[in-house]
């Protein structure tokens, strides 16, 4: 993903044919990605590199972090691919304060000690206050730039989980009289009467130093699937491994053609660094092939110009996976392909069933519902710090994580996709069911809870947070983009877009006594709609937008806005008067069939890569009416 810029998306998505273009300067990065991955592949990297991993800035690092052994607090684990064995160093840099002018680390919390662990088992504890002379008068090193803590030690090429984190000390409660902010980071200057834990801001992973012979390592057993013994056995070893590599790559297309071009690039990486060396050669001309970057189809020759004709097998195969997988087909898929098997409606059913069962599928989450939902869009969302001072990451990261859990839930279990509304159950940690006011639950693991009546007003993606931060503006609410949002993604009728030159919002003018209290967006949005360019799309959007003013700009359920009570009734664009959330998913469900068909088009634009045209509408009304046969379930 740090390779390649991102795609441009249209129709909501990034995987759309029309929108794909191949710049020149794509075409580099695909070339470079190419050699590197080869490299990494087959763990042949010998010059040291460098990767950083930060924490958010707004991450509070007070608790535990989940994948992290218990005990510890803060920090951050992440997935590194070590590129060849070798000695690696471990940079860890704080979180500092250099925006006051004095760069000294984070925290005022004494005795705290950090631990370094790979794959869980430690390798290193270090002294905080020790490590960066704390207490002594020095805080920082040369040219105002910050220490850092130093770990060096070997590790094998391959994957691995690296962790950096605190030893827990006290899970004592605080016990200060004022209540802190949720973000531990909001005053970095430091409040008078509280103390703060230190909190790391990056690691910077150095190395391979000392390169040795390259271990085993996933990849490598994946492509080196035979080893020659003498050199009469390397050229036949090398067409086992092309002749693997280039039907998984080329997705079943492959062809003898295409297997004798793999081998001149074999023995051109031969005979300048021996048989690895030729293996790597082949790998890096596979990933910069266009029949790899590309899913191509053709058209069988007899058929005339705009006329229907079912597309192979293996393109099914292909389209199949990549739809549900985010990936090329696994050689189950490819075999009934090459049979020609697809073809039967049993066969095709089993296959996407096993698909779905298989860990792969979280692909369809992020990258579908990801997108749809926008979920994507959380990790650039910052709301007003000083408005929303308990908004941190932790929060930022369990809201995405609660609304993929529960959508992943909806298409494992076979739910009716109407369930999107009305399911009375989601997934909370401590961090998040604090923030809905849910009692009884600790820690950093998420876990399934039903919602009872109390938190009605959470059921279904109406109620998630991610969907009502997202369509908020960082320092309010948005009835407009949240009647937007309802309108374009759960009934498919987007209103058109606005016309230029909208005035802002405007603040209410004081009254003939002098008074000028803090209106309300309901307010401002009826003193807006009075501007005739403005009024009829708003006709649509604002009603529905109206609805959820009880949700603040951060997902909180409130009662008030501006000191006054809210008042979240208002009349649809088809006249039904509705109130709350608890309305506005009545009125959906009342239109439930347009609601499937918005969902059905959705997943059919991602699945064939696509708009969906008048042309598609008989198959996307067949696929609705097949499914209310069954209560509209996924499957």
């Amino acid at each position: 993903g740090t390779l390649l810029a991102g795609d441009d998306s249209s129709r909501g998505f990034d995987n759309q044919a029309g929108t794909l273009g191949l710049s020149p300067a794509l075409l580099e990065a695909y070339l470079s990605a190419a050699s590197k991955v080869s490299r990494i592949a087959l763990a042949h990297v010998s010059a040291p590199t460098q990767k950083m991993y930060r924490v958010a800035e707004d991450a509070t690092q007070n608790y535990h972090v989940e994948g992290l052994p218990f005990g510890t607090r803060g920090g951050l684990v992440v997935e590194h691919e070590f590129p060849a064995d070798g000695r690696y160093t471990f940079k860890v840099f704080s979180v500092n304060l250099g925006n006051m002018g004095n760069f000294r680390p984070f925290g005022e919390i004494r005795g705290e000690k950090l631990e370094v662990l790979i794959d869980g088992e430690r390798v290193q504890l270090i002294d905080w206050d020790e490590a960066f002379n704390i207490g002594r008068g020095f805080f920082g090193g040369g040219n105002g730039q910050l220490k850092t803590i130093d770990v060096t030690v070997p590790v094998t090429a391959g994957p691995h989980e690296v962790g950096v984190t605190f030893l827990a000390t006290n899970y004592a409660p605080g016990l200060d009289i004022n209540r802190a902010f949720e973000r531990s980071t909001i005053e970095t200057g430091g409040l008078p009467g509280f103390t703060f834990y230190p909190h790391i801001g990056s690691v910077r992973i150095d190395g391979p130093y000392d390169a040795g012979t390259p271990s085993e390592t996933p990849s490598r057993v994946a492509i080196l699937s035979c080893r020659p013994e003498a050199p009469d056995q390397e050229r036949p070893c090398a067409e086992q491994i092309v002749a693997k590599l280039a039907r998984h790559a080329y997705r079943g297309l492959d062809t003898p053609q295409d297997r004798e071009m793999l081998m001149s690039f074999y023995d051109l990486g031969r005979q300048a660094g021996g048989f690895e060396n030729g293996v790597e050669m082949v790998v890096q001309r596979l990933l910069a092939d266009p029949k790899f970057i590309y899913r191509l189809e053709s058209g069988p020759q007899e058929a005339a110009p705009d006329t229907v004709y079912r597309i192979s097998d293996l393109e099914l195969a292909s389209r199949l996976s990549f739809f549900l997988w985010s990936s090329i087909p696994d050689e189950e898929l490819l075999g009934l392909a090459d049979r020609g098997e697809l073809d039967d409606a049993d066969v095709l059913a089993g296959q996407v069933r096993r698909m779905l069962a298989d860990p792969k599928s979280e692909a369809l989450t992020q990258n579908f519902a990801g997108q749809w939902l926008n979920l994507r869009a959380l990790d650039g969302h910052v709301p007003v710090a000083k408005l929303y001072p308990d908004f941190d990451d932790n929060l930022r990261q369990a809201f995405k994580k609660e609304t993929e859990l529960f959508f992943d839930s909806l298409i494992r279990d076979n739910h009716p996709a109407t369930d999107l509304l009305t399911a009375d159950y989601t997934f909370v940690n401590e961090r998040l069911a604090k923030h809905y006011g849910i009692p009884g639950i600790y820690g950093s693991r998420f876990q399934r809870v039903t919602l009872g009546e109390a938190y009605d007003v959470r059921r279904g993606l109406l109620g998630k947070g991610s969907l009502l931060a997202v369509s908020s503006q960082p320092g309010r609410t948005s009835p407009v983009i949240r009647g937007y949002w309802v309108l374009q993604n759960l009934l498919g009728e987007p209103p058109p877009p606005p016309p230029p030159d909208v005035p802002p919002l405007k603040a209410k003018e004081g009254d003939a006594a002098g008074n000028t209290a803090e209106p309300t967006i309901r307010e401002m949005m009826e003193s807006h709609r009075k501007n005739p360019p403005c009024s009829t799309c708003h006709l649509l959007m604002d009603p529905v937008g109206f609805t959820l003013e009880q949700f603040d700009a951060i997902g909180h359920y409130r009662d008030a806005d501006s000191g006054r009570p809210i008042d979240a009734s208002t009349v649809m664009y088809d006249g039904t008067k509705i109130e709350g959330v608890q309305g506005l998913r009545s009125f959906i469900l009342g239109y439930k069939e347009q609601f499937v068909r918005t969902v059905a088009e959705k997943l059919l634009t991602y699945a064939i890569g696509r708009g969906v045209e008048y042309y598609d509408m008989p198959t996307v009304r067949e696929i609705v009416r097949e499914a209310s046969r069954d209560d509209y379930r996924f499957e």
